[in-house]
């Protein structure tokens, strides 16, 4: 789908306060390690990831979204009363029901016209918001709307450490290691018409394709995910090189022409090998996952955030947002900055 009279009028990005470290996950995890006779490093050395966050107990996802949405409301100079839709895209959930959204919706005090719902997508659920509000936008629906992100990891890590020091086995290790990466923060962007954000920054549109033949190698409860990492590696990285052909194709991309890449960050071999495969050199890629883990769908625009906080992005740059979400569905999409 292209857009032409839609920008991004801010992002931005909130993290959890409480750094923990791989080391000091394996501490804990000493009881399964010793069992399978296991060194200290694995974490690390396998994925790349350093450290994590985590929230202050009791800290929902609403509350993170709220942050995030309440920064990114400020820094747009948009006042609450003028978006149109709250779209929360949230992995985690306070509640089955009622949305994580209208939690959000009240607390930063939108409209009672502000249409607000949740939309589900594991990690991609960011990039399907966002342009679920672009289309709004595009047809004069709206002149404003807002997409948050809040995810916490504690419980699932938590629980996680318990069960594999309790019964744990060298199968059981492998199939919940990515559950050990997972990481917390809050992320949100206000999304305009482009005559309403003249310093805003151009949404050209987007490309999406499905794999849900392989829906089945990475499943997660909030307490547990089992993923098949090699095969969800191998098939993720199949659909995103048939993305980037229909991004080539819609969007005119090439990966010369791109300036800056922000990918959603699993691990450093995932990071490292969507690179090569889509010819994207490695400067391209700011990192985030080393110290932050994976986000889940707020991975995609915290590190959009955080590129540009690092005085990565430039007014003109084309940059380019793309993950790979279990399902599996591949997204890509272009802003200008």
């Amino acid at each position: 789908m292209r857009f032409s009279s839609v920008s991004v009028a801010s992002v931005a990005s909130v993290d959890a306060p409480h750094r923990v470290s791989s080391a000091e996950l394996e501490g804990r995890l000493s009881p399964l390690l010793r069992r399978l006779g296991l060194a200290p490093g694995m974490i690390a050395s396998l994925s790349g990831v350093q450290s994590r966050r985590y929230w202050d107990e009791g800290v929902q996802p609403s509350d993170a979204a709220a942050m995030a949405g309440a920064q990114a409301l400020r820094e747009a100079g948009v006042s609450p009363d003028r978006i149109g839709v709250l779209v929360s895209t949230s992995v985690c959930r306070d509640f089955v029901e009622p949305s994580v959204a209208s939690v959000v919706h009240r607390a930063l005090g939108l409209s009672p016209r502000c249409r607000n719902f949740d939309v589900g997508n594991a990690c991609l659920g960011f990039l399907d918001g966002m342009e679920l509000v672009a289309a709004m936008i595009e047809r004069g629906s709206i002149d404003h709307g807002l997409v948050v992100d809040g995810e916490g990891s504690r419980y699932a890590v938590e629980k996680t450490i318990e069960r594999l020091n309790a019964t744990g086995d060298a199968r059981a290790f492998g199939e919940e290691f990515a559950t050990l990466t997972l990481g917390s923060g809050g992320a949100a962007m206000v999304l305009s018409r482009s005559d309403l954000a003249p310093s805003g920054h151009p949404f050209r549109g987007g490309v999406s394709l499905a794999g849900t033949e392989w829906n089945h190698l990475c499943r997660g409860q909030a307490d547990r995910m089992v993923t098949d990492g090699q095969r969800l590696l191998t098939a993720g990285l199949e659909l995103a090189t048939r993305t980037f052909a229909l991004a080539r194709e819609e969007l005119g991309w090439d990966p010369e022409l791109l300036d800056e890449v922000v990918i959603h960050q699993v691990s450093r071999q995932h990071t490292d090998k969507f690179g090569q495969v889509l010819g994207i050199a490695p400067e391209k890629i700011h990192a985030i996952f080393p110290e932050f883990g994976n986000v889940g769908p707020a991975s995609v625009p915290m590190a959009l955030a955080k590129a540009a906080e690092f005085g990565r992005l430039r007014p003109g740059m084309r940059v380019a947002l793309m993950g790979i979400g279990s399902g599996l569905n591949c997204a890509m999409a272009e802003v200008v900055w």
